[in-house]
């Protein structure tokens, strides 16, 4: 079973990134400092009001900031989005998160778990360790076949 641990925990480290208005929705943007907390091109979880989704940090094309450009159900989603609905757009506005507002990023399991919150919000999230190497190899097998 997995521990519950909340946002304000010394073992979470909080990143503040910024949501920005895209052609299609929102994402947010974290500063080129944090990089280190997420992996670069990869997919990861993300808690969104105690549902875990997923997202794709992306590296921005010109300097070293990194953005999570949407957030979606299933890891298949998150690399591929066609037509996929965007989660984060809903999540931002029923949580207020106006075009250039603050969102908090707790990095729960880095490069692996994470939660998104509105500055001012105490959360509990179910903290779980990434499976061993070698069964998610076996799972990016199966999913590339």
């Amino acid at each position: 079973m997995a521990d519950r641990i909340s946002s304000d925990h010394p073992s979470v480290q909080t990143v503040r990134s910024t949501c920005t208005e895209t052609a299609t929705g929102v994402r947010l943007e974290v500063p080129a400092d944090e990089r280190d907390a997420f992996p670069t091109d990869e997919v990861v979880r993300i808690v969104l009001d105690g549902d875990e989704l997923f997202g794709r940090v992306e590296r921005a094309l010109t300097g070293d900031d990194l953005s999570i450009p949407a957030i979606y159900e299933t890891p298949d989603q998150a690399r591929d989005p066609s037509g996929a609905p965007d989660q984060l757009i809903d999540w931002a506005d029923d949580h207020g998160v106006a075009a250039g507002g603050s969102v908090l990023v707790d990095v729960i399991e880095p490069e692996f778990l994470y939660g998104l919150r509105a500055p001012g919000e105490t959360l509990y999230y179910d903290a779980h360790e990434p499976p061993s190497d070698s069964l998610s190899d076996i799972a990016k097998d199966l999913e590339e076949q």
